[in-house]
């Protein structure tokens, strides 16, 4: 599923990530966990290629067998939207839009003709008992269900990987253990990968494998 080789990141003189190594299986949940400033969130967005590794002739980044280095700017921009799931702590929703609307966002860059989109947007929806907030804008929805929302955005193209970078970390105490329950449900039903950076060691612990980052190198647990 995702294969990482020797994975480096310089931000000028400031070596982030120090070689890393990492396999993640299909249908797998990783936590990713550390102190601040250990290269968690920079290890996450370079595996979900938003941002890239430093060149070095050893290093590899492999994502269903593709070789994502070698993808021209076009062809990432679809392989992203296709093919992974973005979850942030701040869910990002865009507040003019109804909650369908934002969901059905990536399948319209994607190309999905709108009936099909809101029909998957629903299903989502209802999936995640959200169907009665549809016409819903976020500021009409609690912390919790924007956040379900987000997570519904994620999932529209079914995608194989979702990445979600401190998940739980703006919703209180029990949205976050609703969030954190989802995940799993989410996986049980739809086969998803996913790869969670969280400080929440309750969420952390609940992942099949929790992966600790120190001074930008990652040891399994």
């Amino acid at each position: 599923m995702i294969i990482a080789k020797q994975i480096h990141k310089y931000y000028d003189e400031l070596h982030v990530l120090k070689g890393v190594d990492l396999t993640i299986e299909k249908g797998e949940i990783v936590s990713i966990v550390g102190a601040s400033g250990a290269g968690k969130t920079t290890l996450l967005q370079i595996l979900g290629t938003l941002d890239f590794y430093s060149k070095n002739p050893d290093s590899q980044l492999l994502i269903n067998g593709i070789d994502v280095a070698a993808l021209s700017d076009t062809a990432m921009a679809k392989f992203r939207n296709e093919q992974l799931g973005f979850i942030f702590q701040f869910h990002q929703l865009l507040p003019e839009f109804t909650a369908l609307e934002n969901i059905c966002i990536p399948a319209f860059i994607k190309g999905t003709p709108q009936k099909e989109a809101e029909a998957k947007a629903l299903e989502l929806l209802q999936f995640l008992g959200l169907e009665e907030r549809k016409n819903h804008k976020p500021n009409e929805l609690s912390g919790g269900e924007q956040q379900r929302v987000a997570v519904a955005r994620a999932l529209i193209n079914s995608p194989s990987v979702i990445f979600a970078d401190e998940p739980s970390g703006n919703l209180d105490s029990e949205s976050a253990e609703q969030l954190h329950k989802l995940f799993f449900k989410l996986r049980d039903r739809f086969g998803q990968t996913f790869v969670i950076v969280t400080h929440n060691h309750e969420l952390a612990d609940m992942a099949d494998r929790k992966i600790t980052m120190s001074d930008g190198l990652v040891k399994t647990n």
